[in-house]
């Protein structure tokens, strides 16, 4: 059982979306677990302080490092410790498929200004971001990471093969998909993927795949063979077919 613990100063936002469709699903049939544990609840003062002024002066509140500390040490079991965080290491496919292999994670939910950087020094915790923007907290990207995680667990996704396919789990952007009707308002679907030669779909999706990560994500396109993969056989496909 893939097991989500979520440390957070809002627990009823969990579990969320993720308590619906097959992630929903697997939760009632026992597949992974979703605990929420409020991080107030480690609170030592009356009025539970999980907070206070940054030194050195300027806006905002940051959390207490004593506090957290008391939140994660009362759940750590050898699961890897996620603290959500635009200062961290962007999160990939490849440790999204990492971490669904594994027992599952603690997952430590900022607010205001962040972390009391002494909790990264005193306490083993991988500093996680979900890309280059500010959310009002970490819940949303905690979400984000369980729902990665959840939709590679055994049994979860309707068909086996349904993830392979995506974008990023080969490097590249996933290929454009159609369905019917075969003509809407002009646009045809390519002709390639009406022929029922199977070669020549899997050709055209692949040289799909490498012509949008190329214009559109340039980074990744870097990143995957150096941008020297060369196309399968026949990948070229007449301009009326892209």
């Amino acid at each position: 059982m893939w097991r989500a613990t979520i440390l957070t100063l809002y627990p009823d936002m969990f579990p969320g979306p993720l308590g619906h469709s097959l992630a929903g699903r697997a939760l009632a049939e026992g597949s992974w677990t979703c605990e929420a544990v409020n991080i107030r609840d480690f609170s030592t003062d009356r009025h539970r302080t999980v907070d206070d002024t940054p030194a050195g002066g300027g806006p905002g509140m940051v959390l207490k490092a004593d506090v957290l500390a008391a939140s994660i040490d009362a759940v750590a079991d050898g699961r890897p410790c996620l603290a959500m965080t635009p200062r961290g290491r962007p999160l990939t496919q490849a440790r999204v498929r990492g971490l669904a292999e594994g027992p599952g994670a603690i997952i430590l939910c900022g607010r205001f200004e962040g972390f009391d950087e002494r909790i990264f020094q005193r306490r083993a915790i991988e500093e996680v971001s979900i890309g280059d923007y500010v959310l009002s907290g970490g819940e949303m990207a905690a979400l984000v990471v369980m729902d990665a995680c959840v939709r590679l667990l055994p049994g979860v996704m309707g068909a086996a093969s349904s993830g392979v396919e995506e974008s990023h789990e080969s490097g590249l952007l996933e290929h454009p998909h159609y369905t019917r009707p075969a003509l809407w308002e002009g646009l045809a679907i390519p002709e390639a993927l009406r022929s029922g030669d199977h070669a020549r779909i899997a050709a055209w999706r692949r040289a799909r795949s490498e012509t949008d990560t190329r214009s559109r994500r340039p980074d990744l396109w870097g990143h995957h063979g150096d941008g020297r993969v060369q196309s399968p056989s026949g990948a070229r496909q007449k301009k009326n077919e892209e």
